[in-house]
């Protein structure tokens, strides 16, 4: 095999990432099931596909799936720490997929490698936060017309495209994957939540048992990371926006607050909005001395790290792995995990493979999905067709043994009749 393009950082590491890689696939059954039919029936056959995903074995085993129907990849990281340098050393040297990222790249790099993996022109796009997307319209919007179309697994992504949609400025058709039922249900609720609490742990090994934990928004994963939290013995504050899910969090327990009356009373902040300054100057100035501040939305932007920079006299950079403590003017100190960026890929492993198995699965088949529907798709934000988010949902409960039960005829005329 010739060996595709490449940057990363060591392929000396290949063979280790293929140990990673493989014990990720363990838990990817479902996956493992798509990608065998791919490997059978190649419906990807000739098709090019540029990703910007996080760098990981779960990634992995989802571009080993394309590649097996027949695609060509191109990876680009979707976070300047989440990229596992074994993984991406494994991905060119054993699975034929072209990488551009290394765990640690600057901004710019970071950038550069978006445009990289755009180069060969390519057919679909898989993306993580819409950065792949706003790079092709706004920096190389000639490749446009190569375009069938994509795939965003994300919130803040989802976010984005929405906003282009309604701007008339998305011109091809992107499918939210994040919005299908088994990705919110499990990817966001139960993966973000077990994932985020193991970066906190692994970046400070703080005891949460006793202590008040602020979770800035209750959507599917700030829902799923007050579950964690409140099982672990955190007191659990939530902070919202919305009056709907703010009542939802009071339904069930916790405590609703505004940010700035929690943040006297917090020992550690988490954000989960997808929208930015969340954690602002104000309510900097009012948290107690120690209080740990943590991102798990995607980008960096939830904690205004400007106005830290400018409250701190110092920092000590480094003071753990993943942690920079700030000395403010009166002595308090504030400990920033991550460099505000996502805690649970940048100081853990993120979610588990069980929970990226499904919902990788229906990033594969959304793939194919729209590889097969190139001729009649629009611009604009699409969901997931019901079937394939079913598919996967089947395909779930067989390889966990689970049965379930089918409508008798009787049931399913009683459904689609008006009459008693």
């Amino acid at each position: 095999m010739t060996e595709p393009s490449h940057e990363v950082a060591d392929l000396g590491l290949a063979a280790a990432g293929v140990r990673r890689v493989d014990w990720a696939e363990r838990s990817m059954p479902v996956l493992r099931s798509v990608r065998e039919r791919f490997a059978a029936e190649r419906p990807l056959e000739g098709l090019r596909i540029a990703a910007c995903l996080h760098v990981t074995a779960e990634t992995a085993n989802l571009l080993r799936a394309l590649r097996a129907g027949g695609a060509r990849v191109w990876l680009a990281a979707s976070n300047p720490l989440s990229t596992q340098d074994d993984t991406a050393a494994a991905l060119v040297a054993e699975y034929g997929i072209s990488v551009h990222a290394w765990a640690g790249m600057d901004p710019a790099t970071y950038d550069r490698n978006l445009l990289r993996v755009l180069e060969p022109r390519p057919h679909l796009l898989l993306d993580d936060g819409c950065d792949l997307v706003h790079a092709v319209h706004a920096l190389r919007p000639e490749l446009l017309e190569d375009v069938i179309g994509g795939c965003e697994q994300t919130t803040t992504g989802v976010i984005r495209l929405r906003r282009m949609s309604a701007e008339g400025e998305l011109r091809l058709p992107m499918v939210a994957v994040n919005d299908t039922a088994t990705k919110r249900m499990f990817d966001n609720r139960y993966g973000t939540g077990q994932s985020t609490v193991d970066g906190i742990l692994r970046a400070t090994n703080a005891m949460l048992a006793g202590r008040t934990v602020v979770v800035a928004g209750f959507g599917y994963c700030g829902r799923g990371l007050a579950e964690r939290l409140r099982g672990m013995g955190a007191r659990v504050v939530v902070t919202e926006v919305d009056p709907v899910k703010a009542l939802d969090a009071a339904m069930q327990g916790y405590t609703v607050a505004t940010m700035a009356d929690a943040a006297p009373v917090g020992d550690v902040f988490v954000t989960a909005t997808g929208n930015r300054d969340v954690v602002r100057g104000e309510h900097l100035a009012r948290m107690k001395d120690g209080a740990i501040l943590v991102n798990s939305g995607h980008f960096d932007l939830e904690i205004d790290l400007a106005a830290l920079d400018a409250a701190a006299v110092s920092v000590h950079r480094g003071v753990r792995e993943h942690a920079d403590e700030y000395v403010l003017a009166d002595g308090r100190r504030l400990l920033l995990l991550c460099e505000g960026r996502l805690v649970n890929l940048g100081a853990a492993e993120g979610h588990p493979a069980a929970v990226m198995d499904m919902s990788f699965a229906v990033q594969a088949l959304t793939t194919e999905w729209l590889a097969r529907s190139r001729a009649g798709l629009a611009p604009g934000v699409i969901e997931v067709p019901a079937e394939l988010d079913s598919e996967v949902a089947r395909l779930e409960l067989a390889a966990l043994g689970v049965g379930i039960d089918t409508l008798t005829p009787d049931q399913e005329a009683y459904l689609r009749s008006w009459h008693p």
